[in-house]
């Protein structure tokens, strides 16, 4: 990096703090954000703790530095707040594989069953199911469900981590996935064992069930990161996005860590500090939805929030 490319990262870091508490703004980061957004942000997590979060913050403002769906949540549990994208072109791919009539044709096609809707989906979509999951408490609350049939939506490789749990239930998964964990591949994982034989794996429930069976425990970013920190363990293998190596690193000096390297999100690293000290001047793009999707939409992620964390 040159003198003048850190000198302007040092400004655009000045004019957004500076800015966020003038605006009463706080900014929400997800864990796969690049360092620099990290370092601006007031708040990073997981999707869990940051829908948890944005429905109790005080500030006015919220710029959320997150794929779409993970703003438009926000906006739904704090919906007489401004919510900012930090920028609007930051849409997730697999919420994107699943619109609202697919969702309503699966359930007329399958009346007797329960809706569990991964929090990675549209507000839209919300609108159209029993109960919203994140990685975190997917196993939880499928399990706690009064019923023998569950529609879950749309990631196949976390229904499929999922029925692992509840073999009771009939599942019927629709066709969706992460296109940055389902990149990770076993031979990528086989690899990292044979440099690395003594580290512990931890992998990601959005990745296929062969590398599933592969991990010596599965668990979603926030619960990797509570489960190096107090682990004796010195080593580990980490299949989720490679950002979240650099969380790792920080938090934990004396431990290694090695990625699957090209598990990379481009959708994630769409967010850039030009982007938030942006959104923070002008309080655009903003969020904006009718009366009638926020109200049908928060039920189910109400619901979720009250099961808490699974890992």
């Amino acid at each position: 990096m040159s003198f003048a490319s850190a000198d302007n990262l040092l400004d655009l870091v000045e004019k957004i703090i500076q800015l966020k508490r003038e605006r009463d703004a706080v900014i929400l980061a997800h864990n796969y954000q690049s360092h620099e957004i990290q370092f601006v942000a007031d708040y990073v997590g997981d999707t869990l703790s940051l829908a948890m979060l944005a429905k109790n913050v005080k500030q006015h403002i919220i710029v959320f530095c997150g794929p779409d769906f993970m703003v438009e949540t926000a906006k739904i549990l704090a919906p007489h707040k401004t919510v900012l994208y930090a920028n609007e072109n930051a849409k997730c791919p697999m919420a994107a594989m699943i619109t609202r009539e697919e969702l309503k044709t699966m359930k007329e096609i399958h009346p007797d069953a329960k809706v569990v809707g991964y929090l990675n989906t549209s507000a839209e979509c919300k609108c159209e199911m029993d109960v919203c999951c994140t990685s975190s408490n997917a196993v939880k609350i499928v399990t706690s469900l009064n019923t023998k049939k569950v529609i879950f939506v749309p990631d196949q490789n976390l229904a499929s981590y999922v029925k692992r749990f509840v073999p009771d239930k009939e599942i019927i998964a629709w066709p969706g996935f992460c296109t940055v964990h389902q990149m990770i591949q076993r031979s990528d994982i086989l690899k990292l064992t044979k440099a690395h034989p003594h580290a512990k794996i931890l992998i990601h429930p959005e990745c296929t069930p062969d590398v599933v069976d592969l991990a010596h425990v599965v668990l979603s970013t926030d619960g990797m990161l509570k489960y190096v920190a107090n682990s004796l363990e010195k080593e580990f293998i980490v299949g989720t996005e490679l950002e979240l190596i650099n969380r790792m690193m920080e938090d934990n000096p004396g431990k290694k860590f090695y990625p699957v390297e090209k598990a990379f999100c481009r959708t994630q690293k769409k967010i850039k500090l030009e982007n938030i000290l942006n959104a923070l001047e002008i309080l655009e793009p903003r969020v904006s939805f009718s009366e009638d999707v926020i109200e049908r939409a928060r039920h189910p992620v109400e619901k979720m929030l009250a099961f808490g964390r699974g890992d």
